[in-house]
């Protein structure tokens, strides 16, 4: 079977298929003229995912009352979990037959069966290599709500740290991004635009009461939309530059993290739970939200600040999605004075869209 690059969306894997200097016609997805992999001419990718499946088990091996919420079949885990391709699950099942025929041949009822990891129903396993021990997320922010709020064991902080490390980039010096305040039609000067005074910071997601944390966004629409302004609101965005090379967490990145570059088992272990990480630090503010509902992300941002990565340097912010205007994205940085604002500008809303979901009947 020849399949090509653009089968995958794994950089790992187009990289592979790439080094091989084939260009062709895709049996799989019908591209044209691009870099191809014959399955039957070709074994460069077989390690790589024999690699991979040698972190599930079949049910039929797993020990009887594996949770059934942790089962799914191998397509499905491929394309869901992993993000590794660029087809649907049923492609899916077909090409890894033919990538990995001898496994196939070996242990069917791997690709054929649910399978699940062993690993998650190990209590010594978890407490070494899960973020959260043996619990869940639920479990975290109960306990630093009303439990252990400075001191909690329910963070496996070596492996956060360690996971970190495959989301941390770069932004480069002069990069510009914006924030936004309401204001009158007169507006905010510049130098009222940077983040609160110290000691006066409201709680968020990423900072602490009383803590500044500079909060901006990658464009002027997607700040326009953090702010939630209303009809008929004037709005001042300040135009902020980067004055220094900084280093960044960006969880915006989850779903490019190849299990092909070491520790798959750890990485899915822990993906639903950096995952959820990601999501709650993005999630918008709500007027009915209290102080204490900030703390859990709170804990998570504050440990990422003091991680030293190299050469003693910490990480300078947080970079999350936007969940208020899907194309943007935000970033909190813990030291505002790495940005200087240099330009304002009032904007004078007309009108504003409103997006809901039902969340059922009362």
């Amino acid at each position: 079977m020849i399949c090509c690059e653009k089968c995958f969306r794994d950089s790992e894997i187009k990289g592979i298929i790439r080094s091989l200097n084939n260009m062709g016609h895709c049996e799989v997805c019908n591209g044209k003229d691009v870099y191809i992999y014959d399955t039957e001419s070709n074994n460069n990718l077989v390690d790589s995912f024999n690699e991979l499946l040698g972190i599930y088990t079949p049910v039929t091996s797993l020990p009887k009352g594996f949770p059934r919420e942790k089962l799914s079949l191998l397509k499905d885990v491929l394309y869901d979990k992993w993000n590794i391709f660029n087809i649907d699950s049923e492609k899916i099942y077909t090409l890894m037959k033919n990538i990995c025929n001898e496994k196939y041949e070996e242990s069917p009822e791997l690709f054929d069966y649910p399978i699940g990891i062993l690993e998650i129903s190990d209590e010594n396993y978890l407490k070494s290599n899960s973020i959260l021990k043996t619990h869940e997320w639920e479990d975290f922010v109960d306990e630093i709500k009303t439990k252990n709020r400075f001191h909690t064991k329910y963070i496996n902080t070596d492996i956060l740290g360690k996971l970190c490390s495959y989301i941390e980039r770069p932004l480069s010096k002069g990069k510009r991004l914006y924030r936004a305040r309401i204001s009158e039609e007169s507006g905010f000067p510049s130098d009222k635009m940077g983040a609160p005074p110290p000691g006066k910071a409201s709680a968020g997601r990423v900072n602490p009461l009383g803590i500044n944390y500079l909060y901006l966004a990658d464009d002027r629409v997607t700040t326009l939309n953090e702010v939630r302004a209303g009809a008929y609101d004037y709005v001042t965005i300040g135009e902020f530059i980067l004055k220094e090379d900084i280093t960044l967490i960006d969880f915006t990145l989850l779903e490019q993290i190849s299990p092909f570059t070491g520790g798959a088992l750890q990485l899915a272990i822990n993906m639903e739970h950096l995952k959820k990480i990601s999501n709650e630090i993005a999630k918008p503010l709500r007027r009915s939200d209290g102080p204490l509902d900030y703390l859990p992300t709170q804990y998570i941002a504050d440990f990422i600040k003091s991680i030293k990565y190299e050469d003693g340097k910490s990480y300078e912010g947080i970079k999350y999605k936007s969940t208020l205007y899907q194309e943007g994205y935000n970033i909190a940085v813990f030291d505002e004075s790495l940005f200087d604002c240099v330009e304002v500008c009032v904007y004078d809303v007309k009108g504003i869209e409103y997006r809901y979901n039902s969340v059922g009947d009362r």
